[in-house]
């Protein structure tokens, strides 16, 4: 995977509603009813993680998650990156 420039992850973020760059990491924060569905969310984002074998590291506190994604054997952001947050908007909309 090539890392992108923060030209181009800047560029490729305004097709990204609530997305933004931080500390060398997509960064997104959602907030959900309750714990139930916030680890419900975690659970299905899980999946389509392992399936295409790209990890988030994410914090869960009650109703909100957190997500960073990068890609650390490119240490930096790369389209696998945003790929994984293309599926996560899908599931959470």
């Amino acid at each position: 995977m090539i890392k992108y420039t923060q030209e181009q992850i800047s560029e490729k973020l305004t097709q990204f509603q609530g997305w933004e760059y931080i500390e060398g990491s997509l960064y997104a924060r959602f907030e959900f009813e309750n714990f139930k569905e916030a680890f419900s969310a975690m659970t299905r984002i899980a999946f389509e993680a392992e399936r295409i074998n790209h990890h988030p590291e994410w914090r869960n506190v009650y109703n909100t998650l957190e997500v960073f994604l990068s890609t650390h054997d490119a240490d930096g952001v790369t389209e696998k990156d945003f790929e994984l947050a293309a599926i996560i908007d899908l599931l959470i909309g």
